[in-house]
C-alpha cells in the first residue's frame, strides 16, 4: 500500500479557504487546490494520454494535450496503473495521469524551470502519488529561485513491459518508455499555462525513474523534450538487458491469468484488448511474481535499446545535456543469500547465456567472504546476526548494476567534456534496517525534504536534505549546483577526466571524495558488459 497516498489530506488539511486555482488547458479549465501556508498550488491526475484500454491497451500511448471536458477537477491524484498487491480501488487502467506542484501567484508568463519526476519500484509497482515534492517547491521559493514539480504515472508489468514474441513481432515493446515520452511531450504543450517554461526542463528519476530518464539520453531526440537531468541510482546497464523472448515464459504466465485469453495460442494481443479489466488485473497479479519479469528489453533498430547501453555509448555520449548522477553506498544489500547457491545465483541472474565459469571465479577473488569488505560498506566485521556471505553477496548486487554503471556513465560523459556531477550518497535513515546500510531509494526521502513523514529524528540528515534540495534546485534552475543561495554548502566540482571527484552527500561529513573506491573490482564488471548485458 502506499504510505504517501496521504499527501492530499495534508495538503487538504493545512487548505485554508481561498479561491481554487484555475488554467485553461485549450477549453477546459482545470481547478486545483491552493495551499497557501506553503505559497503553492497541486494539480493531479491532469491525462497526458488517452486511457489505454480497449484497442489502445498494450499500445503506445496516443497523447491528450487537454481533459477535452469544460471543467477538470485537478484536486486530487489520479488512479495508480495496474499492480498487484495493491486494493483494486486505488488502481485504474485509465491511470496515465500527471501532477503539478507550482509555487502560488505565477503566470503563463512566469517561465519557471521545471523538474520531471518519473518514480521508480522496478517497473511493477508505485506512482506518481508516492513522491510529495511540496517541501521542494517550497524551498525552492524561500531561496529566491522557485520551481515547478512534475510527475507522472506509467503502465507497469505487462502493461507497460510486454515479453516475447508477438509484443516483439509487432513493436509493443518498452511502452513505458513511451509514456514517458508522452508526458513530456504534454509537458512541452502545457506547462506554459502553469508558468513553467518549456526550455528548462530538467528529467529525473530514481532507481527504475532513473534507468528509464538515463535511457532517453541514449536518443539525441531528447534535446527536444528537456535541457538536463538528475539521475539518482539507476543507469541504462543498471538492468540488464535481454530479447524479449526470453521472458516469453513470464508473458505466457500474465496470458494463462486473463480468464478470457488462457486458451489464445496466436494473436494474444488482440485478445487482451477484448478482455475486461477486471480479468486484466488478474493477469498482471499472476504473472508478476518473477521480480525481473516485466521490464525493459532490446528492441532493435529504431528502438530505444537497438543494442546494449555499453555498445551505444562506446564512441561516447549521444546527447551533451549537463547531469547530476548518484548512487547509494550499498544500493542493493539482498538479505537472500544461499551460500553454496552464490556461483549458480551469478550465472542465473545474467542468463542466458550463463556467466562462464572464468567470470564467476573472478568475481568470487575480487569480492571474498570477508565481512570487513561487503556490503553494507564500512561497517567492519557486523553481519548484523546474519550469514556472513550475505556482505559478500550485497556488494556485488551493489557494484556490478549500480557502481560500475554510474562510474562508467559519468567517465563517458567526462570523456567528452560534459557538464557532469557525480555525488555518492552515504548517510541512511533511522527506520532503515541496520543489515540493510545506505539503502536503494533511502536518498529519495532526502531530495524531496520527506524526513518528517519517516519519523526521523537525527539533525545531521534534516540538514543534510536541505542542502540536498538546495544543491538540485540549483542545478535545476542555473545547471550548477552551486548558485550560493540557500543553505552553506561545499562547492560541488565538475566531475572531468582529470579531476573524478564525488560529493559525498552525509549530512556528518560532507566532503569530495575521489571516485577510485574498489577501482580493481568496478574495472573487472566494466570489462565484461556484454557478460552482464550491459
Amino acid at each position: 500500500m502506499y504510505v504517501l497516498y496521504s499527501i492530499l489530506p495534508l495538503l487538504q488539511a493545512i487548505f485554508v479557504a481561498s479561491a481554487s486555482p484555475e488554467i485553461f488547458l485549450g477549453q477546459t479549465k482545470v481547478v486545483g487546490i491552493d495551499v497557501p501556508t506553503l505559497s503553492q498550488e497541486f494539480f493531479g491526475g491532469i491525462p497526458y494520454a488517452e486511457a489505454p484500454v480497449g484497442d489502445l491497451r498494450l499500445a503506445p500511448p496516443v497523447l491528450k494535450t487537454t481533459p477535452g471536458t469544460d471543467i477538470f477537477n485537478a484536486t486530487a491524484f489520479g488512479k495508480a496503473c495496474f499492480q498487484a498487491n495493491v486494493a483494486a480501488t486505488l488502481l485504474s487502467e485509465d491511470c496515465l495521469s500527471i501532477k503539478v506542484f507550482r509555487p502560488s501567484n505565477i503566470s503563463s508568463s512566469s517561465k519557471l524551470p521545471v523538474f520531471f519526476w518519473t518514480h521508480g519500484s522496478g517497473f511493477r509497482k508505485s506512482s506518481s502519488a508516492t513522491v510529495n515534492a511540496s517541501a521542494m517547491v517550497a524551498q525552492s521559493i524561500n531561496r529566491g529561485t522557485p520551481v515547478i514539480f512534475v510527475s507522472i504515472n506509467y503502465r507497469l508489468g505487462p502493461l507497460g513491459w510486454p515479453q516475447g514474441a508477438e509484443a516483439d513481432a509487432k513493436g509493443l515493446l518498452n511502452l513505458g518508455l513511451r509514456d514517458q515520452i508522452a508526458g513530456l511531450e504534454w509537458v512541452q504543450h502545457n506547462i506554459e499555462a502553469f508558468g513553467g517554461d518549456k526550455n528548462k526542463v530538467t528529467i529525473g528519476g530514481s532507481s527504475a525513474g532513473s534507468i528509464m530518464s538515463t535511457t532517453l539520453f541514449l536518443h539525441p531526440f531528447v534535446t527536444n523534450l528537456a535541457r538536463a537531468a538528475i539521475f539518482q541510482s539507476g543507469f541504462p546497464g543498471t538492468y540488464a538487458l535481454f530479447n524479449a523472448t526470453v521472458e516469453q515464459d513470464s508473458w505466457d504466465s500474465f496470458l494463462s491469468g486473463v480468464a478470457s485469453c488462457q486458451n489464445i495460442t496466436s494473436d494474444a494481443i488482440s485478445c487482451l484488448r477484448s478482455a475486461n479489466s477486471s480479468d486484466i488485473l488478474e493477469g498482471v497479479a499472476n504473472a508478476t511474481a518473477n521480480a525481473r519479469a516485466f521490464g525493459p528489453t532490446l528492441d532493435g533498430p529504431n528502438g530505444f535499446y537497438p543494442n546494449l547501453p555499453s555498445t551505444m555509448l562506446a564512441n561516447g555520449p549521444i546527447v551533451n545535456l549537463p547531469f547530476i548522477a548518484g548512487q547509494n553506498k550499498d544500493d542493493d544489500p539482498t538479505l537472500n543469500y544461499t551460500p553454496t547457491l552464490i556461483a549458480l545465483g551469478l550465472q542465473q541472474e545474467f542468463s542466458p547465456p550463463a556467466l562462464s565459469e572464468d567470470v564467476v571465479n573472478s568475481l568470487l577473488t575480487l569480492y571474498p567472504n570477508i565481512p570487513a569488505l561487503g556490503c553494507p560498506f564500512d561497517t567492519g566485521n557486523e553481519t548484523f546476526g546474519l550469514a556472513p556471505g550475505y556482505k559478500e553477496v550485497a556488494a556485488l548486487a551493489t557494484d556490478i548494476p549500480f557502481t560500475s554503471q554510474r562510474r562508467f556513465w559519468t567517465q563517458v560523459a567526462a570523456n567528452s567534456s560534459v557538464n557532469a556531477y557525480g555525488y555518492y550518497f552515504a548517510q541512511g535513515t533511522s527506520s532503515t534496517a541496520p543489515q540493510l546500510g545506505v539503502a536503494h531509494g533511502d536518498q529519495v526521502a532526502y531530495s524531496f525534504g520527506t524526513l518528517s513523514s519517516m519519523n526521523e529524528t537525527d539533525p545531521s540528515a534534516f540538514f543534510l536534505s536541505e542542502v540536498m534540495i538546495d544543491y538540485f534546485v540549483s542545478f535545476i534552475v542555473d545547471l550548477s549546483p552551486n548558485d550560493g543561495q540557500g543553505v552553506s554548502r561545499p562547492e560541488w566540482p565538475q566531475y572531468a577526466i582529470n579531476n573524478q571527484m564525488l560529493m559525498q552527500l552525509n549530512g556528518s561529513n560532507l566532503t569530495t571524495i575521489s571516485d577510485d573506491f574498489r577501482a580493481e573490482q568496478i574495472s573487472y564488471i566494466t570489462s565484461q558488459v556484454a557478460a552482464f548485458h550491459q
